[in-house]
């Protein structure tokens, strides 16, 4: 069974929000009895969609006395992208620190195309259950991100 963020080529699961218009976004999920996810025209779209909002977390206000300022750890990241609310959040902190092999307090650079792509990576594995793209598909929404 294809998972939703595979299904919409929006590996991040990103709520879609009529403000922000993605490059490749289709509008809102189809399908669904209650549609929350953006719908993006190819993977690549909805991995840059996703890069380019880790990329905008550096310059929001991160946790008083974890890393430095801004968001700039795996805690951090994670702790706004997927919100206790809706997630296990210390789970997933957890699973993306040791995939990028840092602590969870450890201050990282997204802006390093290595570390943008294992955080996506790694996201794209928490939210799907796996990672379903070619290497070249990840490199390309990286490097659009990153553009």
């Amino acid at each position: 069974m294809t998972t939703r963020g595979v299904r919409n080529n929006n590996p991040g699961n990103i709520d879609f929000n009529p403000r922000n218009n993605w490059q490749g976004q289709l509008g809102l999920e189809l399908g669904v009895q209650k549609p929350r996810f953006a719908r993006f025209d190819t993977p690549e779209n909805g991995i840059r969609a996703l890069g380019k909002l880790l990329l905008a977390y550096r310059g929001k206000d991160g946790t008083p006395g974890v890393g430095g300022p801004g968001i700039d750890t795996v805690r951090e990241t994670i702790s706004r992208w997927a919100p206790g609310n809706e997630n296990d959040t210390e789970a997933y902190i957890g699973a993306v620190a040791k995939a990028l092999g840092v602590q969870p307090n450890q201050t990282i650079d997204a802006r390093l195309p290595a570390t943008l792509r294992g955080l996506v990576v790694a996201i794209i594995r928490h939210e799907n259950g796996g990672v379903p793209y070619q290497d070249a598909v990840i490199d390309e929404g990286v490097r659009r991100a990153l553009a």
